[in-house]
């Protein structure tokens, strides 16, 4: 059998695993009604047990005590006993498709925010703040480390009472128990600081506490960090030696092993790598610590690819692979493998749309999968065929949003027809991929093409359907995701012309597409603060140019993600990129060959100027809506989308209604500019009913 490494069992502790694959823990921020695991929460981890995941460890960072923030990430919480009967249904859920579910269970001591939920103290060993968070914090006293460790052991007992198959204790993130490891915060001179031995009694009590409450027969795990990266944190070297201390108790049923550490903003990207990282970059972190341990060992970090994970696990590195955004984007992952639908698993191409929105405090979603944690409303990963009428259906627009309205229509059994003015499916996706760091997000348009192709999807590419040509085909419905242009002619004052010689300023599109050459001298307005800007300036200064980006905003990127942006800031300080917050561009104009940019500042109306040979403009996009508004009125149902019946996930009524013509939608940025993930939400909830 192909991928016989993966598919091999596994025993750890008493409990045996079907695969070696594992979904790892992450903070979903599912838990609602002070921190349960709602329905939500229970059908997202199916999905996963469904789709054959062998082992999922729900919950990253789920509180043990009630003074551990939860504030604006919602975890779970195990400091109540009212935990249990919901911890009874995800294990149900889990059970009932061959699965095993564990979770994370934490004192998050300093790092998390204190001005939410129950607005707690924030503790350390040594009182000292954690920079990224910016959470001041007390010095954690006798009575209360006791106290925790108590806490440790009642959470765990929930967990066994609810039929939960394990837990793993956080000591990695700089928690609280890898707090007092780190002589980076742990500076205390009592038997709970200084030396191995007294830096290593906290965790080792919290183990002993867990240990004597739920027995040897249920699963308890660790997860460590292989290396904090910071001068004055732990080593590799240093995390070799904890770990052979832990395991030499034999009380650790499993190491988890991260790299890096995450208490600054710069390490906090190395722990969720993006797209712009190598495959598995930590992995012989892992394998270091492997070497030292009697127990099984998981590794989780950029591993998004079967063939990838075969090769780790044959070569033994580790034991276990974590796949964890692997599964975000495709929970029927392990399904397809084993069918050998393997050109069909929906990959992972780091975009980090998903941890990015928990750094925010919102719900974790994937880029390209809209179904995924959306189970519970009804949203499927697996379009089943329509039962009803067998319709022609015409999409127009070969970005995110019309790939998968296309998809979705043909996998219900419909004749669709998909037109793309360009040469190549993919739209704004494939000017994005044009950016360093960037490449990997073709990925989505690659999967896209592969969906279309086996479906049988009529292509029409590099053709710009126009109302004559819709007439002809004579449509049941046809869908318009024809997105949009740049914003670029929002102020005269910035002398935009749609003539390309007459025209100040350009947009990123024409820098990343290659449609006008770089200057040397650069100015970049950005006004959005996403992507777009922040791809710009590292290509164009990828291509020799003396690059500023500007925006009036808090600092440049400040809408790019928490685990993103400091890759740009590193690859842009890098390449000595200047980057200026608090200036609008007020006006260009011509001096001899050269261009001024008028910026003033945002709060003193104060102006500066700066001469250039080439100002870039990110102002965003507006609709391209001209099609749309000839089709409007010749359509039976004028356009309109039943909103209630969108949100509330049901077929549009006009489905269901005779009448000659055709109906008619938009979807994405033909409608309203907003980002990938909405256009294929919008594309699969409309869709999925025709």
């Amino acid at each position: 059998m192909a991928f016989d490494a993966i598919f091999q069992p596994i025993q750890i502790g008493n409990l045996t695993i079907r695969n070696r694959v594992v979904s790892t823990a992450h903070a979903e921020v599912y838990a609602t009604d002070g921190g349960m695991t709602t329905d939500r929460y229970v059908k997202y981890y199916e999905e996963k047990a469904k789709g054959g995941c062998g082992l999922c460890i729900c919950g990253g960072s789920s509180v043990v005590s009630i003074d551990s923030p939860q504030a604006w990430w919602s975890s779970v919480n195990l400091s109540t006993d009212r935990i249990i009967p919901h911890f009874q249904n995800l294990a149900d859920a889990v059970h009932k498709h061959g699965g095993k579910i564990m979770i994370q269970i934490t004192h998050m001591g300093r790092r998390s925010r204190w001005d939410g939920y129950n607005w707690s103290t924030l503790l350390s060993p040594s009182g000292i703040r954690e920079p990224v968070h910016r959470s001041t914090c007390k010095t954690i006293e006798e009575e209360e480390i006791w106290r925790i460790i108590g806490d440790f052991a009642q959470a765990a007992r929930r967990a066994k009472e609810g039929g939960l198959d394990g837990v793993e204790l956080s000591a990695v993130h700089q928690h609280l128990i890898d707090q007092f490891w780190s002589p980076r915060v742990n500076k205390r001179t009592d038997q709970w600081g200084g030396s191995f031995e007294n830096r290593m009694r906290f965790g080792m009590e919290v183990l002993k506490a867990v240990r004597a409450e739920v027995g040897d027969d249920f699963v308890v795990g660790m997860r460590i960090c292989g290396d904090e990266f910071h001068p004055d944190g732990l080593s590799h070297d240093d995390m070799k030696q904890i770990a052979a201390f832990y395991d030499a108790t034999g009380q650790v049923d499993f190491f988890g092993v991260v790299g890096s550490g995450c208490d600054t903003h710069d390490t906090l990207a190395n722990v969720i790598p993006n797209m712009s990282f190598p495959p598995e970059p930590f992995l012989h972190l892992a394998a270091g610590i492997k070497e030292v341990v009697s127990a099984p060992v998981i590794h989780a970090q950029n591993i998004k690819d079967p063939n990838q994970a075969e090769r780790i696990l044959e070569g033994g590195y580790v034991d276990l692979v974590g796949m964890t955004r692997a599964h975000i984007a495709d929970p029927h992952l392990i399904a397809k493998i084993k069918m050998g639908q393997v050109d069909q698993i929906k990959q992972c191409v780091g975009a980090n749309y998903c941890i990015d929105r928990q750094y925010q405090g919102l719900d974790v979603l994937c880029i390209q999968n809209a179904a995924t944690s959306r189970e519970y409303m009804g949203l499927p990963h697996i379009i089943e065929p329509t039962e009803g009428k067998k319709r022609k259906i015409v999409v127009v627009g070969g970005g995110p949003g019309g790939m998968e309205a296309a998809r979705v229509a043909a996998e219900r059994g419909h004749e669709v027809t998909l037109f793309e003015a360009a040469e190549a499916l993919g739209g704004q996706i494939t000017t994005a991929a044009k950016a360093p760091q960037r490449d990997q997000i073709a990925g989505i348009t690659r999967w896209y093409q592969l969906e279309l192709a086996r479906l049988g999807v009529d292509l029409r590419l590099g053709t710009r359907a126009d109302e004559a040509t819709l007439k002809d085909l004579r449509a049941d419905i046809v869908v318009l995701a024809t997105g949009g242009k740049p914003y670029l002619d929002q102020y005269p004052e910035w002398g935009y012309s749609e003539n390309p010689e007459e025209s100040l300023i350009v947009s990123t599109w024409d820098i990343l597409d290659g449609r006008v050459e770089p200057g040397k001298n650069v100015l970049i307005y950005d006004a959005l603060c996403e992507f777009a800007g922040m791809s710009a300036a590292d290509y164009l200064a990828d291509k020799g140019a003396k690059v500023e980006i500007v925006t009036d905003d808090i600092k440049p990127g400040a809408a790019v993600g928490g685990t993103t942006f400091p890759t740009y800031y590193r690859s842009l300080y890098q390449k000595e990129v200047i980057m200026t917050s608090d200036l609008m561009l007020h006006k260009v104009y011509r001096e001899g060959d050269s261009l001024v940019a008028v910026l003033e500042n945002e709060y003193t109306g104060t102006q500066e100027e700066r001469v250039v040979d080439q100002i870039v403009v990110e102002n965003g996009v507006r609709p391209d809506e001209g099609l749309y508004f000839e089709l409007k009125h010749q359509s039976r149902n004028k356009g309109q989308v039943d909103l209630e019946a969108l949100y509330d996930i049901k077929p549009q009524p006009c489905l269901s209604e005779d009448g000659d013509g055709f109906l008619l939608f938009r979807l994405g940025d033909c409608t309203a500019p907003r980002n990938t993930h909405a256009a294929i939400y919008d594309a699969l909830r409309l869709c999925k009913d025709f």
